[in-house]
């Protein structure tokens, strides 16, 4: 007779370390304890508490959290690389925000990381066909967050975005993993053109607070582009541009900028 074999149980660090810290900062400050249990230990799995905190944040008079929780549930059900990208996010975060102490802020407090979770969902939908809806995502995640992502964008797993606002993201936009931009970076176009007008920004890339990038270019991956530039030209791998026009002034001065985090520009002489 051939055994039956015992079921494993599906391991979650980042999930388990997530309610493990939820219920110390319940003994912390108990007036927290039932923003916290409704947000996170309620739920059985960091998918559900997503769809929760997500459904939660974009309700409105015009569609109810009940509404957009079933949504979501339906999303991370049918595509489970949402959450994988979720998870990435989540330490990603923890690795590079020295303001991040805790894998249960960006899920409770911080808007960036609620703010691409958000746009994952508009974005599954937009790739379903259900368009409407997904404009209806993008634009709660404006008015809500003051991140501003087309549902049509391509948002690689292991993103960064310190204190994310007025983030602008065009259609065609492409941002790779493991990436990190701060607040008031735009992705945009150069005009009315409608095919594929927007950035490519490769894996490691660091963007500076309010860079903009501009126009169907490709910026190399683990590129540096600091605070203030314009870009408008191609930027080779692992250089550092600066400046409007962006130029480039060195290259990127290590193998991992957008984990390092490091924006100054230094000049020898």
């Amino acid at each position: 007779m051939a055994q039956i074999q015992p079921k494993i149980a599906k391991v979650d660090p980042v999930w388990q370390r997530i309610c493990d810290e939820a219920e110390a900062a319940i003994s912390d400050e108990p007036l927290m304890g039932g923003f916290v249990h409704t947000s996170v230990l309620h739920h059985a799995s960091l998918e559900s508490a997503l769809a929760y905190r997500i459904s939660m944040k974009l309700a409105s008079a015009d569609m109810s959290a009940q509404m957009l929780r079933e949504i979501a549930d339906q999303a991370y059900a049918a595509e489970p690389s949402l959450a994988e990208a979720a998870r990435a996010d989540i330490v990603a975060i923890f690795d590079r925000d020295p303001a991040c102490h805790r894998f249960l802020q960006p899920l409770l407090f911080f808007k960036g990381f609620q703010a691409i979770q958000a746009h994952r969902l508009g974005a599954w939908l937009f790739r379903q066909g259900r368009r409407d809806l997904a404009y209806y995502v993008q634009m709660r995640v404006s008015e809500i967050f003051g991140v501003d992502i087309h549902p049509g964008a391509t948002i690689g797993k292991g993103l960064m975005i310190d204190h994310a606002h007025s983030i602008v993201i065009g259609e065609t936009a492409v941002v790779g993993d493991n990436v990190s931009m701060l607040h008031s970076v735009t992705l945009g176009g150069t005009g009315k053109e409608e095919e594929d007008r927007h950035p490519k920004i490769g894996d490691g890339v660091l963007i500076g607070a309010g860079a903009k990038v501009l126009g169907n270019i490709t910026i190399g991956y683990c590129s540096r582009i600091a605070a203030g530039s314009v870009v408008l030209e191609a930027v080779a791998p692992m250089k550092t541009v600066a400046g409007v026009p962006a130029k480039v002034v060195g290259e990127a001065g290590c193998s991992q900028p957008s984990q390092t985090m490091d924006q100054l520009l230094r000049t020898h002489g």
